[in-house]
């Protein structure tokens, strides 16, 4: 399974409507191979954050490569363009299904970040 998170950190102005429909746009996207889709705003919890991430799953590398090429899904990413600060992206291979164990964490914790 390979999983993708997308930080966006919106250009101060950004119009809060427009984005909000393309948010709305990423979430209804229907891409074959997608194994779940969420996008959430920051809770302004703590300084230094961004605007919003978009977390994703994908069955396989064939299946996000769909969904990066995706016509709709390119169409949402053209519209944030301009009113993105920036943009980051990382795409990881999920270790489905097995357990923790040496060289497997489940989950995460830094400290001090």
């Amino acid at each position: 399974m390979i999983r993708n998170v997308g930080l966006v950190k919106l250009k101060a102005g950004a119009d809060g409507a427009e984005v909000a429909e393309i948010q709305d746009g990423f979430r209804h996207l229907d891409c074959p191979g997608t194994v779940s889709y969420t996008l959430g705003d920051d809770l302004g919890l703590r300084d230094g954050t961004w605007s919003f991430a978009i977390v994703a799953d994908f069955t396989d590398m064939a299946s996000y490569r769909a969904y990066d090429l995706d016509a709709a899904h390119n169409r949402y990413r053209a519209r944030l363009g301009p009113l993105a600060e920036q943009v980051a992206r990382v795409q990881f291979e999920l270790p489905g299904g097995l357990p923790a164990g040496p060289g497997r964490l489940s989950s995460v914790h830094l400290a001090g970040v």
